[in-house]
């Protein structure tokens, strides 16, 4: 049975740098990655504009993030096995689930919010750390 990362990302610069370093790592492993992005409603909403109309729904949206950051992802580490994944729920839950529910041996996330307030007030990295089922791999990326 292959190994499975889980990456959380949500968009940002720091969280793109955590899943290029969990890429690095899954290549060097042999693992599977998972890139993985949490919405917090299931929002599902049309929009009309003149004759022109778009539907805006929250895990769609969510979805096509864990995408693009899975195709930036793979286009630095082409060998990797990538694959991208949204959740609906608290960031720290959804990658606790997924990492639940692929039997992961390891979640990585980004340092983000670990320092000052955020420490204070909790933070995904934190959250993960403290409830995770398997390893967790704190990526400085607030360099």
């Amino acid at each position: 049975m292959s190994e499975t990362i889980i990456v959380g990302v949500d968009g940002s610069e720091t969280a793109l740098k955590a899943a290029r370093r969990a890429a690095e790592l899954s290549t060097k492993l042999g693992a599977e990655l998972v890139v993985v992005t949490a919405h917090a409603s299931d929002n599902t909403e049309v929009v009309s504009i003149g004759s022109d109309t778009w539907i805006l729904d929250d895990a769609e949206q969510a979805r096509k993030l864990a995408e693009r950051v899975a195709r930036d992802v793979r286009d630095a580490q082409p060998e990797a096995n990538i694959i991208a994944a949204a959740g609906h729920g608290k960031p720290a839950e959804v990658l606790i689930g997924e990492a639940n529910a692929r039997n992961a041996s390891m979640i990585v996330v980004g340092n983000v919010g670990m320092k000052g307030l955020g420490r204070v007030l909790g933070s995904v990295a934190s959250s993960v750390a403290h409830s995770a089922p398997c390893d967790v791999l704190v990526v400085k990326t607030d360099k």
